[in-house]
């Protein structure tokens, strides 16, 4: 990362590229550990800048590796209401051998179709809505930013992405990072507030 605000990953061999200006710094995060930060006027132009970071393996917390429950929740809930899912309403103007016709089923059961699709956009919105907080939950949000409660609480609520956001990130990292990053800010607002009073 740099203080400007770019970053890069490595990939799996260690290399990476940032292009900054002579006015940055760059610093190195590994499991939530950062490095000092380095700035680029002190780096000698056309050169590669290598880092390595120790880790301790004896340091890294227990991991317990569980199901994860969104997709089976998720998968229950299509089986479930697969009818509702799939439903696709019926069109009244219909195309035969005789022509172009009216359906009058579909008229008929107009009523019908917009309840079933209003109920199949509600489904789809609760499921956008569980995976939002099977990504978004609050040991996530805590081991990255450190909030604790009640700063936790109301960063959870003011913070929440759209599924469409976190769908949208290339990788963990860029949500991560964007956590991180609202986290930053929202610590800095909550003391100035909450110290000015």
């Amino acid at each position: 990362m740099s203080t400007s605000g770019k970053g890069t990953v490595t990939d799996s061999l260690g290399n990476y590229e940032l292009h900054l200006t002579t006015k940055d710094s760059i610093y190195f995060s590994y499991l939530g550990k950062s490095t000092p930060k380095f700035p680029v006027k002190t780096m000698p132009l056309g050169y590669s800048f290598n880092i390595s970071l120790a880790v301790r393996v004896d340091s890294l917390p227990l991991v317990v590796v569980r199901p994860k429950l969104y997709r089976y929740d998720s998968a229950e809930n299509r089986d479930e209401y697969r009818k509702v899912f799939n439903y696709e309403a019926e069109s009244p103007i219909g195309y035969g051998e005789g022509g172009v016709g009216l359906s009058l089923d579909a008229i008929f059961n107009a009523k019908k179709n917009r309840q079933m699709l209003a109920l199949q956009q509600r489904l789809i919105e609760q499921e956008h809505d569980k995976y939002v907080d099977y990504r978004f939950n609050k040991i996530l949000v805590k081991k990255i930013t450190g909030l604790q409660k009640p700063e936790l609480d109301t960063f959870m609520r003011l913070f929440r992405p759209t599924y469409e956001f976190i769908r949208n990130c290339e990788n963990d990292y860029e949500f991560y990072k964007y956590i991180k990053d609202c986290g930053v800010y929202f610590t800095q607002a909550w003391r100035r507030e909450h110290n000015s009073m």
